[in-house]
């Protein structure tokens, strides 16, 4: 099986959408890189780095999750900067590829995570220092504020660790849900019906290959949908 990718494409500006300028090469970049893979599905946003929402890259993200597939964009620029789309990268757990520094996966956003926290350890590091110069000038400091203590941030960075692990976890049940649904709108009924559908339709099982009637039976026990 041909690898299989969900293209993301971004311009900055509305006159940007509207005129192509930047949409086509990045087409072009997508196209080229992935060659004899497939492309499944394509989507467009307009966005500035003001802006949290991010519609569209939900929708890709949605998409990979379900297909396991590989969300590739065609340029990396100013993505250090985006925290709304670093964070959903990290939250989502989706596996990413851009075309111009085909280097940089999940595996990068966690390097930029790491270098975030070490300019954030460098401006303890200047502050302690500042407060070792104050008391050698003999200024008068507090005691150890219970917020600062380390094993609190490691406790704090487990927490994150296990927020991120559930996230991920019900963003693909709440996909599958989706997709269940939509597939019973449209007339499939019984469990086996709807497991040949969600084949058919290429959507991975929660723990990767095919469903069966008792994958979507769990998927929608709670919903109490399916009989």
């Amino acid at each position: 099986m041909s690898k299989r990718y969900v293209a993301y494409y971004r311009c900055s500006t509305k006159r940007q959408g509207q005129s192509g300028l930047g949409l086509e090469a990045q087409r072009a970049a997508v196209a080229a890189y992935v060659g004899d893979g497939t492309l499944l599905m394509e989507f467009q946003e307009i966005e500035s780095g003001t802006r949290a929402d991010r519609p569209a890259l939900d929708e890709a993200l949605r998409e990979c999750r379900m297909r396991g597939a590989v969300l590739v964009i065609a340029k990396l620029d100013r993505l250090s900067r985006n925290v709304a789309f670093i964070s959903k990268l990290m939250d989502n757990g989706v596996d990413f590829i851009a075309v111009d520094m085909p280097a940089a996966t999940r595996f990068t956003l966690h390097i930029m995570a790491a270098m975030a926290e070490q300019e954030r350890d460098m401006i303890s590091q200047r502050t302690k220092a500042a407060l070792v110069a104050a008391r050698a000038r003999g200024v008068v400091l507090g005691g150890r504020r219970g917020d600062h203590r380390i094993e609190d941030h490691a406790a704090a960075g487990r927490q994150r660790s296990a927020e991120v692990r559930t996230s991920a976890a019900q963003h693909l049940r709440e996909d599958h849900l989706a997709v269940i649904h939509r597939i019973q709108s449209e007339g499939a009924t019984g469990l086996r019906a709807i497991a040949r559908e969600m084949n058919a339709r290429s959507v991975m099982a929660p723990r990767g290959g095919t469903w069966s009637a008792g994958q979507v039976r769990r998927i929608t026990s709670q919903a109490g949908s399916v009989s």
